[in-house]
């Protein structure tokens, strides 16, 4: 829908232990799509990437995924590929303006590493890094460990958001595998809104931008008050293929250790089968 945004005025308050912390509803731009291009790198967020713990941040999982895409657009070559994706969270990811700032860390003809900065509000609210590597016919010795999961068909449907608020839960179509419990579980998800309003990016991307979703799939406790919160202060993705298409499988196990520190691990799949895996070291708190 262009330039047109909308405002969306009022204060919003988040507790945390000891303080209280206020912020500005932020300005939105307005269509089926996650973010508004406004160019130059610069970017406008719409309700479809509102986060789930607070109602004036982004959820990492889209910004993972326009990240990637700037990444995928630097220095464009065809004779490599993405195959490690590192993301370190420094802060709240604010919702609304913000720009991606990509630059080649260690420039190399067979592997190069990428850097990408989500800059919002004046800071760094997003580092990533991408090795990029070159590819070649290893066909004769391919051989994956990572066992398959029933697909999307044979799974049942699944509704997010009657477990987490925010735009972008509310944004995906979810399948859930049988045998889901808390800390394990199998879920499909796809989303039919485009990464920007021209609709534009591939499906390494469009992909990328679901990874994070992996942290709430099969919490061990739930959201909310008198429980505990359970923020992943990162996302680390290793691909040993290229995956393609709409759907991405997460075949999932979260961990809690007993001195406040947790973590998520993914299998990452695809129609095709599996092509990765994700891991996110969380940071657990009494709410």
């Amino acid at each position: 829908m262009g330039r047109q945004a909308i405002v969306c005025s009022g204060i919003i308050t988040s507790h945390a232990k000891g303080s209280t912390l206020t912020a500005a509803l932020p300005e939105l731009a307005e269509g089926g799509f996650y973010y508004e291009s406004l160019g130059g790198g610069r970017f406008r967020s719409t309700i479809h990437a509102q986060g789930a713990w607070n109602e004036h941040e982004q959820h990492m999982a889209p910004a993972s995924g326009i990240m990637a895409d700037c990444l995928e657009r630097h220095a464009p070559r065809d004779d490599v590929r993405m195959a490690r994706l590192s993301y370190e969270i420094l802060g709240l990811i604010p919702g609304g303006d913000f720009e991606v700032v990509t630059s080649t860390l260690r420039p190399g003809r067979t592997i190069e590493l990428l850097q990408a900065e989500l800059v919002a509000a004046g800071r760094v609210a997003i580092r990533a890094t991408a090795w990029r590597m070159i590819t070649s016919d290893t066909s004769a010795v391919a051989a994956v460990e990572d066992g398959r999961i029933p697909g999307p068909e044979d799974c049942s449907p699944y509704d997010g958001a009657s477990v987490w608020p925010g735009g972008y839960i509310r944004s995906l179509e979810m399948r859930v595998a049988d045998g889901h419990r808390p800390g394990s579980g199998t879920v499909w998800l796809r989303t039919g809104h485009p990464l920007t309003d021209k609709a534009d990016s591939g499906d390494l991307a469009r992909l990328m931008g679901l990874v994070d979703t992996a942290n709430g799939i099969a919490a061990r406790v739930p959201p909310g008050k008198d429980s505990f919160a359970f923020p992943n202060l990162d996302l680390q993705i290793h691909m040993y293929r290229k995956p393609a298409g709409d759907w991405l499988g997460l075949d999932n196990a979260v961990s809690f250790g007993a001195d406040g520190i947790g973590l998520t691990s993914t299998v990452l799949h695809d129609l095709a089968g599996p092509f990765g895996r994700a891991e996110q070291i969380l940071t657990l708190r009494k709410t």
